[in-house]
């Protein structure tokens, strides 16, 4: 995973710059849809403590070089955040002390001024050497054992106490109690007094983007034309037919429709991040939904970026254009393409062959079918649209 997110943060920062990292990072489908990307299972809460990590493990030791830090992380790593920053701030000569006050009011907020019955658990500061910063932190509500992730900007920020997120994310708790809500300056201005009373005012409830209870991935849950268009490109389409465009001989379908993903990841609009359980297509997800993560597939994409982002780094972008117009190509398939309605012969099929493509699972190793023999991997298989 750390592997895989290096090679996306660094691809992104080549092409966009280290701010579009932490303008991303503020968005929560699009932090979704990569750690689907990276294989983890699409929406469980463990999403957020994974990918958290994983970015840390694997932007720190090239920080010099992208100028972006990550601190702090779950549980007792969280406590480290204030040292953290302090250690950065002297590597870049930014105000250790303002850092550390926002990611303590960051967290206070979140904890205090939003009763929604969420304590939290995990805290991430990213900030970049020219101070820009973003904050991802999740609380867990002990009695439902459902989290929800609070989403900060520095560059969107205009008040730690009046409407200071980009997005709050999760389960609709009913009417709770929001200090920050733009309605709330009387009350904030009046806390002393409301602590000792009943509120006689209830704010409006927070942002909030919902995700079902079912823990499979379900036709429902993905945009089936996005879906087909990918699938389609990947394996309706002969590599040979747009190597010269593509750059990327050898290439197989199946990581073709990993790559066409992780592009969308890369490259895509803010618009296209609505359904991020379709990004699971790309690696699957470690606990087998809606495929067991395919490991040389999974090995094969990080390769490809890495060379992509090393090449673009000494002034060849060929391979780094390449990977960008496999995003614009599905977008035009999927303009006129009509899905068929085989959703679960998808995952079906994707099963089936994962043992050809190393998949893995907490269980352990994917196997072959037990009422076929097993066949030597034929990529050409999986066409389903």
């Amino acid at each position: 995973m750390s592997k895989l997110a290096a090679a996306i943060v660094e691809a992104i920062v080549v092409e966009y710059g280290k701010s579009e990292i932490m303008r991303r990072m503020s968005d929560p489908l699009w932090f979704q849809s990569l750690g689907c990307v990276l294989g983890m299972d699409w929406h469980s809460s463990g999403i957020t403590t994974s990918v958290m990590g994983a970015l840390k493990k694997a932007i720190n030791p090239m920080s010099g070089a992208l100028g972006i830090y990550v601190c702090g992380g779950r549980g007792k790593h969280s406590l480290q955040t204030p040292a953290e920053l302090l250690t950065v701030a002297d590597k870049a000569g930014l105000d250790g002390r303002y850092l550390v006050k926002c990611s303590k009011l960051s967290a206070k907020i979140d904890n205090t001024a939003i009763q929604d019955g969420f304590q939290l658990y995990l805290h991430s500061f990213l900030v970049t050497d020219e101070g820009e910063w973003a904050v991802v932190q999740q609380g867990m509500n002990d009695g439902s054992g459902y989290a929800r992730r609070y989403h900060w900007h520095s560059g969107v920020l205009h008040s730690f106490v009046d409407e200071p997120h980009t997005w709050i994310c999760g389960n609709n708790q009913g009417k709770i109690l929001n200090f920050t809500d733009h309605g709330a300056a009387v009350t904030r201005d009046k806390v002393m007094e409301i602590v000792h009373e009943s509120p006689k005012r209830i704010l409006p409830e927070i942002r909030k983007v919902y995700m079902p209870s079912h823990h499979d991935v379900k036709s429902q849950d993905v945009n089936l034309k996005r879906l087909g268009s990918i699938l389609a490109f990947a394996h309706d389409y002969n590599p040979e037919d747009f190597e010269s465009l593509l750059l990327l001989k050898g290439v197989g379908p199946r990581t073709m429709q990993s790559l066409a993903l992780v592009s969308e990841v890369i490259y895509g609009t803010p618009t296209r991040f609505d359904d991020p359980a379709r990004f699971s297509f790309a690696h699957g997800g470690k606990d087998g939904h809606p495929f067991p993560v395919p490991t040389k597939v999974y090995d094969e994409t990080i390769q490809i970026l890495k060379t992509s982002v090393e090449k673009a780094k000494i002034g060849y972008y060929d391979k780094q254009r390449a990977i960008k117009s496999i995003n614009r190509i599905v977008e035009n398939i999927e303009r006129d393409f009509e899905p068929n309605t085989n959703f679960n012969s998808v995952i079906a099929r994707e099963r089936a062959a994962s043992y050809q493509y190393g998949g893995m699972t907490v269980f352990g190793k994917a196997k072959p079918p037990k009422s076929v023999a097993p066949p030597k991997p034929r990529f050409k298989q999986l066409s389903l649209f």
